[in-house]
């Protein structure tokens, strides 16, 4: 590991697309504050991970559209020294289907974590970051509508696009604002475990991706090597 002084708070940390980036970002010199909802055991396994490279790690238990859950995250994180990235990675899908068979609080709760969320963490992070970078998780949904699937929380990575795009303008030149756009990629937040597989045939590189591939992405854009890139959205889906 190579020292770096990068400290770099990582919402939905511990499972999935969130948990690689962790291990990804320690291996690379950077010390974790993890944000998890839910899975403890998961969460304290990914911190061992990344203090087994010599990195210092903070789990915290929160909700991302909870301001004081936001602030207590970001409060845990000053304790171990000023914030120099965030990675606004914590999301839901909700149900899938068609849009009239989506229950309405389901359509706000997706809403409240994934477009809310996202503005909280990145408003905190503003105020106490003094240069460094954010990236935000989007999905190639954004662009593609998911019709039938989920429109709604392809709404939801649309408004996080635009975000994005935003506060790299509203935040230059000391704080870079970048998103990573993945696609259909094996982890657990499907509703159905197999629907990797099941959409591989219309990904032109003809598989789902693996979180670890998404992590190199964040990595880069929190990078020295990414100083000239803001408001960039990569997409990292196999080509759809």
């Amino acid at each position: 590991m190579v020292v770096t002084n990068k400290l770099t708070v990582v919402t939905g940390g511990g499972r999935g697309i969130g948990a690689a980036i962790c291990r990804r970002l320690a291996s690379e010199g950077h010390d974790i504050v993890l944000g998890y909802r839910a899975d403890a055991a998961s969460a304290n396994a990914v911190a061992a991970d990344v203090r087994a490279t010599g990195a210092r790690c903070v789990a915290v238990r929160m909700d991302t559209s909870s301001r004081a859950d936001v602030d207590r995250l970001f409060d845990a994180a000053a304790e171990l020294g000023t914030v120099t990235g965030l990675v606004n990675n914590a999301g839901i899908v909700g149900p899938t289907g068609r849009l009239v068979e989506v229950p309405p609080d389901e359509l706000l709760r997706v809403f409240e974590v994934d477009v809310v969320g996202v503005l909280l963490c990145a408003r905190r992070a503003a105020l106490d970051m003094d240069g460094g970078a954010i990236v935000n998780i989007s999905s190639s949904a954004a662009t593609l509508g998911a019709p039938g699937e989920y429109v709604h929380y392809a709404g939801a990575k649309a408004a996080v696009d635009a975000i994005t795009v935003g506060l790299a303008k509203e935040l230059a030149p000391g704080i870079r604002v970048n998103c990573v756009a993945p696609g259909p990629v094996w982890t657990e937040i499907h509703a159905d475990p197999q629907r990797p597989a099941k959409v591989a045939a219309r990904i032109p590189m003809g598989r789902a991706g693996q979180p670890e591939e998404v992590a190199g992405a964040v990595a880069w854009l929190l990078s020295d090597d990414a100083s000239y890139t803001s408001g960039a959205i990569v997409r990292v889906a196999g080509g759809l």
